[in-house]
């Protein structure tokens, strides 16, 4: 039981001792010139740095990046280990990632859409550097790689060029549709680029808030004001609920660029009792339907008697006894096509 005992603790030292060695191997450099000395003065200019102000911690911090690149290049291409399928060594894909931060990152945002747009191509030009020399680190000359390997190169960079056109595509389509959100109420099955991964909205959110935020604003305008006067106002409906809805427009989509895609519009309609007023947010941009979409919210405006003790300013008895009513939809409702004609 005992020499088992012993057996195991000496086979758990042994294997500490090996990973000891590693680690002593990996972390001390064998010479001054080496790989780990870079990684180390990196280190050491990052901390430099750090307690450096004005414009000698930008030139230590430049520095720091120079031999965080060039140790890292180094350690991943004495031995390169190279991505499945091609001749690309994964150290050169470390090593274009630092660069692509180091030449685009911005501040402390040091992975920026530029920075992965550019990853993969700068990837490339370091694996087809070395082709263009030959010698040893002391003795080096250039040279015209061979044929068969000049078209290795070609077809290399020309793939990660591409790779960087379709991440950049992506990044645009986002930004698209960050500053146009509608769009994504819109149909992309006819689309040869554009794959949908979530359910589509079914109603575009920004439209809905015109009507949402417009439709108090029209109430304040028409309830319990006099009969007569609110007629007038309807005549007018076109300007005044135009004027109400760019308002609207101007004060809750300021963020968005769609916003001066966006169009208000009413629809007076004569009824027995009083008016319909359909309030439409129009939409006016790209879609995939060529007639366009827009929402719509009814509202019912009808006279009613006044109340006794109602007080209504400037105005003269008779149109006292007669008042406007208004009453809306809850919700607005999205239709396809172009908006009805005006009346």
């Amino acid at each position: 039981m005992n020499f088992l005992f012993l057996k195991d603790l000496f086979g758990v030292f042994k294997f500490l001792e090996v990973v000891y060695e590693r680690v002593r191997r990996l972390l001390v450099p064998p010479k001054a010139y080496s790989w780990q000395t870079l990684i180390y003065l990196s280190i050491f200019s990052w901390f430099a740095s750090s307690l450096a102000v004005g414009y000698i911690k930008d030139v230590i911090s430049f520095f720091g990046w120079l031999f965080l690149i060039a140790g890292t290049s180094w350690y991943t291409t004495d031995d390169p280990l190279r991505i499945p399928g091609t001749f690309m060594p994964v150290g050169a894909v470390v090593t274009g990632f630092l660069v692509s931060v180091f030449a685009f990152g911005q501040g402390e945002d040091v992975i920026t859409p530029r920075t992965i747009v550019l990853w993969p191509t700068i990837s490339a030009l370091i694996t087809a550097i070395p082709e263009f020399f030959e010698g040893s680190g002391t003795d080096v000359q250039t040279q015209i790689p061979k044929p068969e390997i000049r078209q290795r190169l070609i077809v290399m960079v020309a793939s990660c060029m591409i790779l960087s056109c379709w991440i950049q595509f992506y990044f645009v389509t986002d930004n698209w549709l960050r500053q146009y959100p509608s769009l994504q109420a819109d149909n992309f099955k006819q689309s040869t680029f554009v794959i949908r991964t979530e359910s589509p909205d079914k109603i575009p959110a920004n439209g809905v808030v015109i009507l949402d935020k417009l439709q108090p604003l029209v109430e304040e305008q028409v309830a319990g004001r006099p009969w007569s006067q609110v007629e007038r106002w309807l005549i007018n409906a076109d300007q005044q609920v135009g004027n109400l809805g760019r308002r609207v427009i101007e004060r809750n989509l300021a963020k968005y660029e769609e916003k001066e895609l966006w169009v208000v519009r009413p629809r007076v309609v004569n009824t027995k009792s009083g008016y319909t007023l359909d309030l439409l947010s129009i939409w006016t941009g790209p879609s995939s339907n060529p007639r366009g979409f827009y929402l719509k919210k009814s509202c019912r405006v009808d006279p009613i008697a006044a109340r006794a003790n109602s007080s209504i300013a400037n105005v003269s008895k008779p149109d006292k006894a007669t008042v406007a009513e208004i009453e809306c939809d809850r919700l607005p409702k999205f239709i396809a096509g172009s908006p009805p004609a005006q009346q």
